[in-house]
């Protein structure tokens, strides 16, 4: 009953979020990669994430089974949860790690800080990256970020000959950590390789992704179709991988032949973030007062998608997967 209410408000919201969307004249259907850089620009430009989530652009971790906890304090367990599920925890402190789509650099800073790794940090927004760097003190300069496109890493081959970016060295990085990133990728087995390729055998990969119920558990019905074209369009998604496919193309990889990778659902214990992101404009309504009219109104659109969200994950439409993997030594013959 309480899914259907979701949805059914959702849906109110979303044709008011619609008219409204016109009326900005800000469309986030995926086109391009160009498009989701301009997403992002947008999102960090207007501050509005950043002044509800604080430095984390992604869900928390509320335990297993799930308990209330602080919005924010469950973003920064949820960094903590993935280090040590990972094996993370068990890397020398000078490991270096790549973050792969690491928004402002809130996970980058907890990596750099409370681990004492070497993080280099991309994302393809020019305005996350300018965001993170003023957002990270003189006192971690172990934490570095740069513009970079996921499916095309201006880094060299993890032991490769020659060096083939201005970032990073032969060896490769002792870890790459992705979180959330996936379903900005339209081309889900180049993802796959790029992360793989710049890891050094013998390195760890890590990835935390909203993945969709895979096809041969189910197709979708018709409601399922129109909830799922919202959440792509919405966030300039070009389309989600299942668990099971994610792993299948991070498996096939020729960067990681013989890869075993082993996989998790946290769709339980992430699933109060999309309700709590909505309930933080209450709890802090001079975070959006503060920033005048426009922000209001961006906070009346993000609200449909995240019912929307909720409502996915709430039903098993969507699931939060994660992945760790250890590259081979040497690849399989």
């Amino acid at each position: 009953m309480l899914g259907l209410s979701i949805l059914l408000l959702a849906a109110l919201l979303l044709g008011a979020a619609v008219a409204m969307r016109r009326w900005l004249n800000r469309s986030r259907a995926f086109v391009s990669t160009a498009s989701v850089a301009q997403a992002y620009d947008r999102w960090t430009e207007d501050q509005l994430l950043e002044r509800l989530w604080g430095e984390h652009v992604h869900l928390g971790h509320y335990g297993e089974p799930a308990r209330p906890r602080d919005f924010r304090a469950a973003k920064e367990a949820f960094v903590h949860e993935l280090v040590h599920w990972s094996g993370l925890d068990r890397l020398p402190a000078g490991s270096r790690v790549l973050d792969v789509g690491c928004g402002i650099g809130g996970s980058a800073r907890i990596l750099a800080r409370d681990y004492g790794f070497d993080v280099l940090g991309i994302s393809i927004s020019p305005a996350q990256i300018e965001r993170a760097r003023q957002l990270t003190p003189s006192s971690l300069p172990d934490c570095r970020f740069a513009v970079m496109d996921a499916l095309s890493l201006d880094l060299p081959d993890a032991g490769g000959d020659a060096a083939r970016g201005a970032y990073g060295s032969r060896q490769g990085f002792d870890a790459v950590w992705s979180v959330e990133a996936g379903p900005h990728m339209p081309d889900k087995q180049r993802y796959a390789d790029e992360l793989l390729r710049v890891v050094r055998p013998g390195g760890l990969l890590v990835v935390a992704d909203w993945n969709r119920r895979d096809s041969t558990d189910g197709a979708m019905n018709g409601l399922e179709r129109w909830v799922m074209r919202q959440l792509l369009d919405q966030w300039a998604h070009p389309e989600f991988a299942s668990i099971r496919s994610l792993r299948a193309h991070l498996e096939a990889s020729p960067w990681g032949r013989g890869l075993q990778v082993e996989t998790g659902d946290w769709s339980a214990a992430t699933q109060p973030s999309w309700i709590d992101s909505i309930l933080e404009g209450l709890r802090r309504p001079g975070a959006i007062l503060g920033l005048g009219a426009p922000a209001v109104l961006q906070g009346l659109r993000e609200t449909p998608t995240l019912l929307l969200m909720d409502w996915a994950f709430r039903t098993g439409l969507m699931q939060f997967g994660v992945f760790r993997a250890r590259k081979p030594l040497q690849p399989a013959a």
